[in-house]
């Protein structure tokens, strides 16, 4: 029984950890930090270097003119921002609408190598000294350039991540639309306390911009190249900031089943990435990075999914054996709260919306699709020309 009780209070704290312990450890620590600060920070200069915006395309007609006209209305000095569209691959009709734009820089190649292989292949081309990557899919507001750039006036960054926000104008609201816009809120709050502690882990691929003489190339089978592209400059001793001003918006995933391809993607990605990054572990190298990177990333995707069902094991065992005890109240508390995943799955199938339900649900759908990137990675089967997630009008 001792050893159940160990295993069991162990997998219990790490659970609470890291998903909500880590958020309030970093929360209280940045209190007390500016509590006791002398003097607060001072105001950053004015900075307008020259810059690339790069966004990658493949077969984005519909969406295409949309996307230009939100470039075209960005707050920013025309003959400092340099817009580059890279469309290999595509063989609808988004080459030649990107070319019918002479302010528009293109590469194009008819074969389909991928997102990372197109950005590798096109960053040495870059002259401007801060380069920042966006999606075909994404909106950005009208200062975000000016909102990211103002953070490189600093020598000691190195990269921005602007901010995602899951946006549905449809008004029609699903399961998959309201699971990503919650869980994008919960992980663009705990990036703001991440930026403040010392660096974000890990920029997303809708907004992030980098400094042009730091950008390291990725090997062109990578996942989540935006994710080792930060980390990489992180690594170097410069800082990657949170900076919530300036945000990419999407519309969410069209079904639970499109969303299901993302986080499986991500989730194999996120194995690659671990296996890539694992020097990143020496706590003794890396300091408050490796704490901040074991804390938000590896727990969650590498020992959490695992931890779920060990805790529940354990909490059924100690019900039987130690009856009456708090553990009956903490099994009692799982079993309604797989249930109502559970009853949340079950709704999101007759498209019937309860939102207490898509916490539950969302949560184990994302420790599920886990399990199933952790397969597709070991088994070397999600290919970087992956099918993109059909997304809500």
């Amino acid at each position: 029984m001792l050893i159940i009780k160990t295993l069991f209070w162990v997998s219990f704290f790490i659970l609470f950890y890291s998903y909500i312990g880590y958020g309030i450890l970093l929360w209280i620590w940045i209190k007390l930090k500016r509590v006791n600060a002398k003097k607060q920070n001072p105001a950053l200069p004015f900075f307008e270097p020259p810059v690339s915006l790069i966004i990658a395309t493949y077969n984005e007609q519909d969406i295409l003119e949309a996307k230009i006209a939100n470039c075209f209305a960005l707050n920013y000095p025309e003959d400092k921002l340099q817009l580059i569209f890279v469309a290999d691959g595509s063989n609808d009709n988004t080459v030649n609408i990107i070319q019918s734009h002479p302010r528009i820089t293109l590469y194009y190649e008819p074969g389909r190598a991928g997102k990372v292989a197109a950005i590798n292949r096109i960053m040495p081309l870059v002259t401007s000294p801060i380069v920042i990557f966006s999606d075909a899919n994404t909106f950005l507001n009208t200062d975000c350039i000016k909102e990211i750039v103002k953070h490189y006036a600093d020598e000691k960054v190195g990269a921005v991540a602007g901010e995602k926000k899951v946006v549905d104008i449809s008004g029609k609201e699903n399961a998959a639309g309201a699971g990503e816009g919650l869980y994008w809120k919960y992980e663009s709050y705990l990036k703001r306390l991440d930026s403040a502690f010392y660096s974000v882990v890990g920029a997303a691929g809708e907004l992030f911009s980098v400094r042009t003489a730091l950008f390291e190339p990725t090997g062109n089978d990578v996942l989540l190249d935006d994710f080792i592209i930060s980390l990489k400059i992180a690594k170097k001793g410069y800082r990657v900031v949170y900076e919530p001003l300036s945000f990419a918006a999407e519309a969410p995933s069209h079904s639970m089943r499109e969303e299901q391809k993302r986080k499986i993607r991500i989730s194999a990605g996120g194995f690659q990435s671990m296996v890539m990054l694992k020097d990143l572990l020496n706590i003794f190298t890396y300091g408050k990075l490796s704490f901040q990177y074991i804390s938000h990333r590896v727990l969650r995707w590498a020992i959490c999914p695992f931890l779920l069902p060990l805790m529940l094991i354990c909490n059924i065992l100690l019900y039987y054996y130690e009856a009456g005890s708090l553990y009956n109240y903490i099994l009692w508390a799982q079993c309604l709260f797989y249930g109502a995943a559970l009853i949340g799955w079950l709704f999101s199938l007759k498209n019937i919306k309860v939102k207490l339900l898509y916490v539950p649900y969302y949560f184990v759908f994302m420790n599920l699709a886990l399990y199933i990137g952790l397969a597709r990675f070991y088994n070397k089967k999600q290919s970087v020309l992956w099918e993109k997630a059909k997304r809500k009008a």
